[in-house]
């Protein structure tokens, strides 16, 4: 099942505390067991979107890891939700208000979180704010320490900022970027990512997000101290987590890793073989470890 493929959920457009609409996917079952089991609510990254779960959502709403009903969201100026005439509202803060908004307007008291790289550090604000929420997390290549040669990688590609005039040379592009990182990806899994990553404009593949947001980590300054997030790190604690790690992730270490693993007793841990940062989770065995960690709770 690609990315791009428009079945098996229920698009649904929630206002935020400021107005603003913010797009989501509701992959409901019908099966009444679903109803005793939490439900998943997925966090793309920086400048990633709900596509990037479509696949893993049908495994765990309608395949072999459900029934699961899995909401997966646009973050502001992401995807098909809008993009915030006031630029500064693009932090984390404020991102994680927008979470618990579109938890309030579907009726969901506690979820399963699922964050990849910037909604992981989403997932860090809640833990803080609203522990209460959070039934489980899995971070997916993100800790409450960002290491700055993976910032700036990302700095850098978005620097770089090639655009694409088909579909076949926005592969390319990502191949260039990631490819040595990604070394688990066959060609089909390029073409997703391209497809999960782009949208069409002008009969054109353009980036998916409002370049404000890519702006932001363009103007980065790394030699400036970067602040950790070990505070808001202790708010998981009695909450079950799993963190992923990509094998050749830059951004989160072994040793940021292992440190989480003492910090919090009973984490799972989860490498994701062939992988960078930060990992496709429908890929290889990463979906059955999702699974034998949710089916554990």
């Amino acid at each position: 099942m690609r990315s791009d493929d428009e079945s098996g959920f229920l698009a649904r457009t929630i206002a935020a505390e400021d107005g603003l609409k913010l797009y989501v996917r509701d992959y409901a079952c019908s099966e009444a067991t679903a109803h005793n089991r939490p439900p998943v609510f997925c966090l793309p990254g920086l400048t990633r979107n709900s596509r990037d779960f479509h696949q893993l959502a049908l495994l765990l709403s309608q395949g072999s890891l459900g029934p699961h009903r899995v909401i997966t969201l646009d973050a502001r100026g992401r995807g098909l939700s809008e993009r915030d005439p006031d630029k500064s509202h693009y932090n984390l803060a404020v991102e994680a208000q927008d979470v618990l908004t579109v938890c309030a307007a579907l009726d969901i008291s506690q979820a399963i979180f699922i964050g990849t790289s910037r909604g992981g550090l989403v997932l860090h604000i809640l833990a803080a704010s609203r522990p209460d929420i959070l039934k489980a997390v899995i971070l997916n290549d993100i800790g409450p320490v960002l290491e700055k040669t993976g910032l700036a990688d990302i700095r850098d590609y978005l620097n770089r900022d090639r655009k694409p005039a088909s579909w076949s040379e926005a592969v390319e592009i990502l191949q260039e970027n990631h490819g040595n990182a990604f070394i688990a990806l066959g060609e089909e899994d390029w073409q997703d990512m391209a497809r999960a990553i782009y949208a069409i404009a002008d009969d054109k593949p353009v980036a998916d997000y409002d370049p404000a947001i890519a702006a932001q980590m363009q103007a980065l300054d790394l030699e400036s101290p970067i602040s950790d997030l070990w505070t808001q790190f202790q708010g998981f604690q009695g909450i079950p987590l799993m963190v992923i790690r990509g094998e050749s992730s830059k951004l989160l270490t072994q040793f940021t890793t292992d440190e989480m693993a003492k910090r919090h007793p009973g984490i799972v841990v989860k490498i994701a073989g062939g992988q960078g940062h930060a990992p496709i989770l429908h890929l290889g065995d990463i979906p059955e470890a999702i699974g034998a960690f949710i089916s554990e709770l």
